[in-house]
C-alpha cells in the first residue's frame, strides 16, 4: 500500500525508550502497517524529531524492534513505555522539552462512520535522561510551570477524530476541503501551539491529534420509523480565550472572548449516506473594549467601557472575520438589558448599537449587519410575553435569511468522490478503511415516533416536495439540489452563557424542523414546542449550556427558562440559581487567575524564558498575575492521579467541591513520566411546561414586515433593522392578520 494511503490510517501508537532516544511506532487499526518516529534525548532543550519514510509490515515491525534493541544494547536496550493514541504536542519551560500524549481515549460518537473520541487520560513525558538532566535548569520555577500546565483538564471536554475534520463545520468540509497541515491553523484547534514545532519539522500531521475544546453530544432518534442521528457540537475559539472576568469584549485583532461555534448535524442512519444536513450559529462577547474587575466583595462588578477605539476598528474587524467565515448576512441578536436602576448592561447596549450603526453607514446595503436588541430578562419576567415563543419567531426569520446546509448523495455516486476532505477521508462518509471495529457507538437511542399529535411524518409522494431520497424521472434518478448556509446568527448577552443558550436552543429547534423536513422525515418544517423531540433537543442545549458555562464562568448555566418550561417550582428554581451564582462567584474571585495563567501557557500566549520574569511576577507582562494565596489555594484543587511508571506510589490531593480538579503526580526519575488528568464536574439542572401555541412557518415566502431603512428605523425605537418589534411582540391572532395582509399584497 502506498505511503500516502497509510498516512491516513495511523490510529494507535507504541512508545519505547532508550537512553539516547524515544521511539514511537504508529499503526493502523488492524496493525498491518507501521511507521517509525524518532525523538532525540541528548539535546532535550532542542526539539529533534525524525520520521522514517518507510512503511513497515507486521513482520517488519517485529524485526525493527529487534534491530532497535540491538543498537542500544550497550546502554540497556529499548524498553516499552506505554501505548498511546497520538501526540498532543511538545512544550518547553526553562529546561527540557516535554511530550504530551493521549494514553486513553473513549469513543463518544461518530460522524458518517468516523469515530469521535474524548480524551480520558494523558501523560507528560520529559525528554531528558539521567545524563542530560543535570545540565538543565531544575528550579522551583520549572516545577511550578509544570504544575500550572497540568491544571488544564484535558479529560474534560476535549475531543478529536483521527479521520474526520471535527474542527470544521460539515459545510466547510464539503465545499472547501483542506489537507491536514492547514487544519491546525483553524481557530478551534487548541493544541496548535503545542504541535507547531513537530509540524514545522516533519511537514506532516500524521503523528499528532487536533484537539477541539467545547461540547459534543450525539443521539440516535427514531422518528416516523426512521433512524435519525442528531449531533450537537460546540467549538470554542483559542483566540482571546480565557475565563469570565479576565477575558471580556474584543482585542485589537477583532477576536472576542467566549467565541463559540455551534453546529447541529442531522442525517438518516443507513448503510450508506443518503441525505445530510447541518446548521451553524455563533455566540461571542460584545465586540467592544470593556471589562469587569474581579471582586471578592461584589457579586456583580461594575462594567467598565474603555474609550480605546472611537472608530470601532476592532469591532469592524470582528464582523469582517465573521463574514469571511460564514458569508452574509450577519444577524446580531443582542439579549442584554435595556432598563436598569443602576446602569450596567445598558451602557454596553447603547455603545454596541452605536457601533453597529456607524459600521453599517460605511457598508453597501447588501452587507449591512442585521441586528435586534431584545431584553430577554425583562421579557421572560413579563406575564404577557412568552420568551421562548418570541425567540422562535426570531429564529425562523433568521433561518429564512441564512438557510442551512443540505446535501443528497446519488446512488451511483462513488463514496470516494463525496466530500473530498483529504487522504484520511478517501472513503467519504462511508465505512472507513481505518474504522475501529472494536468500538461500538455510544449514542443513546430514543424513540420519538410520537413526535407530537400535530406533526406528521414525511410522505414518499414525490409531488409534495419531501420525496424519499430518489425518484425515477424518465428512467433516471432525480436528486434534490444541495443547499448552503449563507451568513450566520450571532447571539450574545453579557456572559454569552445563560440567556444566549436559551436563544440558541430556539434557533436549533427552528432549524431541526427544517432539517428533518428536508430529509423527508417530517411533512412540515416545524416541530411543536411541546413535542418529545423539542424536549429532547432542549436537553441537548441544556447540557451544552452547562458545559460552556463551567468552562468560562465556573458554574453550570442559569436555566430558569428551561426549568420553568418543565414545570419546576419557583422556589426550587431560585434555590438552584442562587447556588450557581455563589459557585460562579467563588470561581471568578478565587480560581480564575490561575486558570487564565494555565490557558495562556497551554495556548502559547506566554512562553517562559531563562532570565526573564516568571508568569507570576508583575514584570512578566502577563495581564493576570498570580499571587501566592491563589497558588496555595490551587494546590488544594488537584485530584488523584497515577504515575505512568508503576514502580513508585502516586502523589495527590483533592480540591474543594471538585472545582478545577487536576492531577500532578510523582514520577520516574525526578518527574520524567507524569500522569496528567483530572476529575470533571458538570452541574445539571432539570427544568417545565408552558403551553405555547403551535407555530406554523415556512421558508418559502416572506411573512413578516422586515425593516428596510438604513439608520432611522421604521419602528422608531432603533432596536432593530431586522424585524418589526411590533410584529415580534404581537399575539398569534394579530400576527396572523399581519401575515395574511402581507401575503395578500405580495401574492394576489
Amino acid at each position: 500500500m502506498a505511503a500516502a494511503e497509510a498516512d491516513g490510517c495511523l490510529r494507535s501508537f507504541e512508545l519505547y525508550e532508550a537512553e539516547s532516544k524515544f521511539y514511537i511506532l504508529g499503526t493502523n487499526t488492524d496493525k498491518t502497517l507501521w511507521r517509525l518516529l524518532t525523538i532525540d534525548r541528548m539535546e532535550p532543550s532542542e526539539l529533534n524529531v525524525d520520521e522514517d519514510s518507510t512503511v513497515h509490515s507486521q513482520s517488519d515491525y517485529l524485526d525493527l524492534l529487534k534491530i532497535l534493541d540491538e543498537d542500544h544494547r550497550s546502554s540497556g536496550g529499548v524498553k516499552f513505555v506505554t501505548n498511546c493514541f497520538g501526540i498532543i504536542g511538545f512544550i518547553k519551560f526553562l529546561g527540557p522539552y516535554y511530550m504530551l500524549i493521549i494514553t486513553e481515549q473513549r469513543k463518544i460518537g461518530e460522524i458518517f462512520g468516523h469515530p469521535v473520541y474524548q480524551v480520558t487520560k494523558t501523560a507528560m513525558i520529559e525528554l531528558s535522561n539521567s545524563k542530560t538532566r543535570p545540565k538543565l535548569t531544575n528550579s522551583k520555577d520549572e516545577n511550578r510551570y509544570k504544575k500550572l500546565l497540568q491544571t488544564i483538564d484535558l479529560r474534560k471536554d476535549f475531543f478529536f477524530s483521527h479521520s474526520y475534520h471535527i474542527m470544521r463545520s460539515l459545510q466547510k468540509n464539503f465545499s472547501d476541503p483542506q489537507e491536514g497541515w492547514e487544519l491546525y491553523d483553524t481557530m478551534f484547534v487548541w493544541n496548535e501551539f503545542l504541535t507547531r514545532g513537530i509540524r514545522n519539522i516533519l511537514k506532516t500531521t500524521l503523528w499528532t491529534v487536533a484537539l477541539v475544546y467545547g461540547f459534543f453530544k450525539q443521539d440516535k432518534l427514531a422518528i416516523c420509523g426512521k433512524d435519525i442521528m442528531l449531533t450537537l457540537i460546540a467549538r470554542r475559539s483559542r483566540h482571546y480565550a480565557g475565563t469570565r472576568y479576565l477575558k471580556r469584549g474584543v482585542n485589537d485583532e477583532g477576536r472576542v472572548a467566549n467565541d463559540v461555534e455551534t453546529e447541529q448535524i442531522v442525517y438518516e442512519v443507513l448503510p450508506g449516506p443518503r441525505q445530510i444536513s447541518s446548521v451553524v450559529q455563533n455566540r461571542g462577547s460584545i465586540p467592544l473594549f470593556w471589562s469587569q474587575e474581579t471582586s471578592k466583595l461584589n457579586l456583580k462588578p461594575d462594567i467598565i467601557l474603555h474609550e480605546k477605539d472611537k472608530n470601532y476598528e476592532a469591532t469592524r474587524l470582528h464582523f469582517e472575520n465573521l463574514r469571511k467565515r460564514y458569508g452574509n448576512p450577519i444577524i446580531i441578536l443582542n439579549l442584554i438589558k435595556t432598563r436598569e436602576k443602576r446602569p450596567r448592561e445598558i451602557i454596553l447596549r447603547r455603545e454596541f448599537d452605536r457601533a453597529i450603526k456607524i459600521i453599517n453607514s460605511g457598508l453597501p446595503l447588501e452587507d449591512h449587519l442585521r441586528f435586534l436588541h431584545w431584553d430577554l430578562h425583562k421579557n421572560s419576567q413579563s406575564k404577557s410575553t412568552n420568551a421562548l415563543q418570541v425567540l422562535l419567531k426570531v429564529a425562523f426569520e433568521a433561518l429564512n435569511l441564512t438557510e442551512f446546509f443540505y446535501y443528497q448523495v446519488s446512488p451511483d455516486q462513488r463514496t470516494e468522490s463525496f466530500l473530498n476532505l483529504s487522504a484520511t477521508l478517501k472513503n467519504g462518509f462511508g465505512p472507513h478503511v481505518c474504522d475501529d471495529n472494536n468500538n461500538h457507538g455510544t449514542a443513546d437511542y430514543v424513540d420519538l415516533d410520537d413526535i407530537s399529535q400535530d406533526d406528521t411524518c414525511g410522505s414518499s409522494d414525490p409531488d409534495n416536495g419531501i420525496a424519499e431520497y430518489n425518484s425515477e424521472v424518465n428512467g433516471s434518478t432525480q436528486i434534490k439540489p444541495p443547499k448552503f448556509q449563507k451568513g450566520v446568527l450571532r447571539t450574545n448577552c453579557i456572559d454569552c452563557l445563560d440567556r444566549t443558550n436559551v436563544a440558541q436552543y430556539a434557533y436549533g429547534l427552528a432549524a431541526l424542523g427544517h432539517q428533518l423536513h428536508a430529509l423527508g422525515s417530517l411533512e412540515s418544517p416545524e416541530v411543536h414546542i411541546d413535542a418529545p423531540l423539542s424536549r429532547h433537543l432542549m436537553h441537548f442545549y441544556e447540557r451544552m449550556g452547562d458545559t460552556l458555562a463551567l468552562q468560562y464562568g465556573g458554574s453550570a448555566a442559569h436555566n430558569k427558562i428551561f426549568s420553568a418550561k418543565r414545570g419546576h417550582l419557583k422556589f426550587a428554581i431560585q434555590s438552584q440559581e442562587f447556588f450557581r451564582t455563589l459557585q460562579r462567584y467563588y470561581s471568578n474571585a478565587y480560581m480564575d487567575a490561575y486558570k487564565q495563567a494555565a490557558i495562556n501557557l497551554f495556548l502559547g500566549y506566554f512562553e517562559p524564558q531563562v532570565g526573564k520574569p516568571a508568569l507570576w511576577e508583575p514584570e512578566s507582562g502577563d495581564e493576570h498575575v498570580l499571587d501566592d494565596d491563589t497558588s496555595k489555594l490551587m494546590k488544594r484543587a488537584r485530584s488523584d492521579g497515577s504515575i505512568l511508571n508503576n514502580s513508585k506510589p502516586s502523589m495527590s490531593s483533592k480540591g474543594p467541591n471538585g472545582m478545577l480538579n487536576s492531577a500532578f503526580t510523582g514520577s520516574k526519575k525526578e518527574g520524567q513520566y507524569t500522569n496528567w488528568s483530572s476529575d470533571s464536574m458538570h452541574g445539571m439542572s432539570s427544568t417545565s411546561d408552558n403551553s405555547v401555541s403551535k407555530l406554523r412557518y415556512t421558508s418559502s415566502a416572506s411573512h413578516v414586515k422586515h425593516i428596510s431603512c438604513e439608520l432611522d428605523y421604521c419602528n422608531g425605537s432603533g432596536d432593530s433593522n431586522f424585524l418589526d418589534l411590533d410584529w415580534l411582540s404581537a399575539s398569534d391572532n394579530e400576527r396572523f392578520i399581519q401575515c395574511f395582509s402581507l401575503w395578500t399584497i405580495l401574492y394576489l
